[in-house]
């Protein structure tokens, strides 16, 4: 049997051998919208609850500020974008009082020809401002509150100080936040980079439920949540994809209600129950645009652990044509090598506030707890490998023959799309 892994742009084959007992885990089939283009104009015209349509929230408004996920995340923009800009030009808002921010977090901006690729649409580029979110700019940063886990927040006021302020996403399991999108691409999406290195901190990701899928009791999410408040409160497109990156729902809303009710639809099929645990677990960083650096690489390797056996073996495949990541990151990674997990987090697990893109090295710990991880990957240079933490491999199907001879197991777990499923043991 011969499967395939999301691979960069495109994919990498594996040949399952005779005699392997083989579980693919991957989404059930997903209903997908025929109508796309329908579908934004009737999630416009009718939102979640009973709520005004746009046209009649943007009437009463007269500045806008649209946030946008940045080039990580796979959200159809050219979909979403040009009918959501047309229906508030139509209400009134004069068309220099239009934002579209790209919620970029503490990431780089997106600009060029990528900027292009992220939006899709050259009337939406030519028509309103598009500006990229920078997390250490004070001076672009206005402070909201503090929640009541002490976080200070401060955020972008190109969005605080709008009328009508919209967030739109990919929802889609996320390893700390439970699930991407809504109230997330407002913080950390553009929030402060003190507000985002107090989530990044020891406390909120040792936290048990700062996990996939967990919403209920996650210290982040209840954090997110105030910050809503603190607001006044905004409204969200959400939209769900299957497996192929076709729309399967789209809706439009207050955020967190719609945004619920988005998880409510992904949580069906991205949680995949498993009745066993394997020795050998093969999966993927989903491919374009998630895998394009190995910072991103590690939420593939966090999704399976729970299925993984404790001492068994992790195989990644990560296209890395970026290569590690930030320098930040780097340098984080340049302490797991030389401080070894454990004295990394012990050297770190006091501080207020995380050093920027160190929280990803961290969650990196979470899979090296549980067993062996293995790294296929053409990005990465030399020296990108001696900081990556993790075995080196240069022939996919020799790594997985070696391993699968070593454990004496026949039972290997295949996950084609990583991190976008999230398998769960569940024994019978």
């Amino acid at each position: 049997m011969r499967l395939e892994l999301n691979y960069g742009k495109r994919t990498l084959p594996i040949d399952i051998a005779p005699g392997w007992r083989a579980t693919v885990i991957r989404k059930p089939d997903m209903p997908v919208i025929s109508d796309p283009a329908g579908a934004i104009e009737e999630a416009l015209v009718s939102p979640v609850g009973g709520m005004p349509p746009i046209a009649e929230l943007a009437g009463t408004a007269k500045t806008a500020c649209i946030l946008i996920c940045d080039i990580t995340r796979p959200v159809p923009n050219k979909l979403i974008l040009g009918p959501l800009i047309r229906h508030i030009l139509g209400a009134g808002i004069d068309v220099g009082d239009i934002t579209v921010l790209v919620a970029t977090g503490l990431h780089r901006p997106n600009e060029g020809a990528e900027l292009a690729e992220l939006i899709g649409d050259p009337w939406v580029l030519n028509t309103v401002r598009v500006e990229n979110h920078f997390a250490r700019n004070d001076q672009d940063h206005v402070h909201v509150g503090t929640t009541s886990k002490g976080n200070v927040v401060r955020l972008d006021k190109r969005f605080v100080e709008a009328d009508l302020k919209i967030a739109t996403g990919l929802v889609e399991p996320h390893f700390m936040a439970g699930y991407s999108g809504g109230r997330k691409v407002i913080a950390p999406g553009v929030a402060h980079a003190e507000t985002i290195t107090t989530f990044h901190s020891t406390r909120y990701m040792e936290h048990p439920l700062s996990a996939n899928c967990v919403l209920d009791g996650n210290p982040l999410h209840e954090d997110q949540l105030e910050i809503i408040e603190m607001i006044g409160g905004a409204y969200a497109v959400n939209a769900v994809i299957d497996e192929n990156r076709q729309l399967s729902f789209l809706n439009f809303g207050e955020i967190v209600k719609s945004h619920l009710a988005a998880v409510e639809v992904i949580r069906r099929y991205a949680l995949v129950p498993v009745a066993r645990r394997f020795r050998t677990v093969v999966t993927s960083s989903a491919g374009y645009p998630l895998d394009q650096t190995y910072y991103q690489t590690v939420k593939g390797m966090v999704g399976p652990i729970d299925i993984l056996e404790p001492g068994g073996n992790l195989i990644i495949v990560s296209d890395c044509a970026e290569g590690l990541g930030s320098p930040e990151f780097v340098d984080a990674q340049r302490r797991l090598v030389e401080l070894g997990p454990d004295g990394f987090l012990e050297a770190i697990s006091h501080k207020s506030h995380a050093d920027i893109d160190e929280w990803q090295t961290q969650m990196q710990l979470k899979p090296m707890r549980v067993g062996s991880i293995h790294l296929y990957s053409k990005g990465l240079s030399k020296e990108d490998w001696l900081l990556t933490g993790v075995n080196k491999v240069t022939d996919l199907e020799a790594c997985i023959r070696d391993i699968m001879t070593e454990s004496g197991d026949p039972a290997i777990a295949v996950i084609p799309e990583g991190p976008y499923v999230v398998p769960i043991y569940r024994s019978t």
